[in-house]
């Protein structure tokens, strides 16, 4: 945190960053709405709506890591301008592209730039700025609670937009509402913010890879939010279609969503909190052991609009709560100078988890004209990812030179 400047209140920094990250992920998270409407008046594959998705999640990933490179050094101020600018653009393009390839790059390409500089990266880099040690876990808790909110709060309205409005005036209307983040960014505007502002600054960028990426537990840290991603994007996307397929009312699917949505404002809420208390591999380790039950259970037990509310709502409270152990234990790991690029390439990770999920429950849809194996990956990789998760040392990093100071 700046010594020399006094930092923005908590209160402030959580209302703004939540109300963004509300807009932000709410908006994406409704995209499995339009999986039909748009397959079915453009006459394309679902694999060609799942690969401009898979594409959105890669290139918010890969973008990502740069909008935390911009933000570590002029703040986040000008990275979510940006952003929601490019977010109006891209859900505009979404609506009026005839080609798959103009869907591929708006849709894909633009939205999933967008998505990089208005979601947790940047907006976790102010808090750990401006939030001390002992509350920033719980903080960004409440920051991923609020973009969880958002899910609950659009899913069901962009629902409603596609029924009123039709789908392309729907997708215009979102463009609208992506633009109300521009003033929201104002008050995560670090008035003495400067590079490396109140940080030690003798760590590189290329240093700071080079020790994050050399380090075992960043490496696991990598692998377990890969797993999280292709397990939540795969179902966000491909549910709806699923329960339709099983003959379930279009609303079970808005419902499932929306209750995905409220309960992980809980869940998120809790991660977070019980990372102030414990160790936060444990937290992860028990996340991702629990969704593979979860699953599990969904496909044993008969189909019914009640098992799916309730598999809607476990899974709902450990969806995103992933996010705030994970960037808690990174930020604790490596200090913060370089915090949201580091958390930049972890969600990289999970950005090709979440590619290889949406995508290969369209290819494999396509060819089976079933979702089995992918439910099957998604409970084997979940395992794995409790594994893998036990192993991770969470002390801060012991470095040979005066960078004590960042880790603090």
């Amino acid at each position: 945190m700046p010594h020399h400047a006094k930092p923005l209140s908590i209160f402030q920094v959580l209302i703004c960053g939540a109300a963004i990250l509300t807009l932000s992920m709410g908006i994406r998270h409704g995209f499995g709405l339009w999986l039909q409407p748009i397959t079915q008046a453009q006459s394309w594959s679902r694999e060609n709506f799942a690969f401009a998705m898979a594409i959105q999640n890669l290139t918010w990933g890969l973008t990502g890591i740069f909008a935390g490179m911009v933000a570590d050094r002029f703040g986040a101020f000008r990275v979510i301008l940006a952003g929601a600018l490019v977010y109006a653009m891209g859900l505009v393009g979404m609506a009026y592209s005839s080609s798959i390839l103009t869907f591929t790059l708006t849709t894909g390409v633009l939205i999933g730039m967008a998505q990089a500089g208005t979601t947790y990266a940047v907006v976790y880099g102010v808090i750990g700025r401006n939030v001390s040690a002992s509350k920033r876990s719980w903080a960004m808790g409440i920051a991923a609670a609020a973009g969880s909110f958002g899910q609950f709060l659009m899913v069901p309205t962009e629902g409603f937009l596609i029924d009123r409005l039709g789908w392309q005036e729907a997708l215009v209307a979102l463009a609208v509402g992506a633009l109300m983040m521009m003033p929201l960014a104002r008050g995560l505007r670090e008035p003495h913010f400067r590079a490396g502002s109140g940080h030690v600054r003798d760590q590189s960028i290329l240093h700071a890879l080079h020790e994050a990426f050399r380090y075992r537990s960043f490496q696991l840290l990598m692998a377990g939010f890969f797993v999280c991603g292709f397990q939540v994007v795969f179902i966000a996307v491909h549910m709806p279609s699923y329960l339709k397929d099983q003959g379930l009312a279009p609303q079970v699917a808005s419902y499932s969503l929306a209750l995905i949505g409220l309960f992980n404002v809980f869940g998120t809420y809790i991660a977070g909190l019980l990372g102030q208390r414990l160790q936060k591999k444990y937290i992860l380790a028990f996340i991702y052991f629990a969704r593979s039950v979860a699953i599990s259970l969904f496909l044993l037990v008969p189909l019914s609009p009640m098992s799916v509310y309730v598999f809607s709502a476990i899974m709902g409270l450990l969806w995103l709560s992933t996010v705030p152990p994970t960037n808690a234990a990174i930020a604790q790991i490596f200090g913060l100078t370089h915090f949201s690029m580091l958390g930049g390439f972890v969600f990289f990770s999970h950005q090709i988890g979440s590619f290889l999920g949406v995508w290969l429950g369209g290819f494999l849809f396509d060819r089976t004209g079933s979702y089995d194996v992918v439910w099957y990956l998604a409970i084997g990789f979940g395992v794995l990812a409790a594994l893998l998760n036990l192993p991770i040392k969470e002390a801060a990093i012991a470095r040979t030179h005066a960078l004590q100071g960042a880790a603090a």
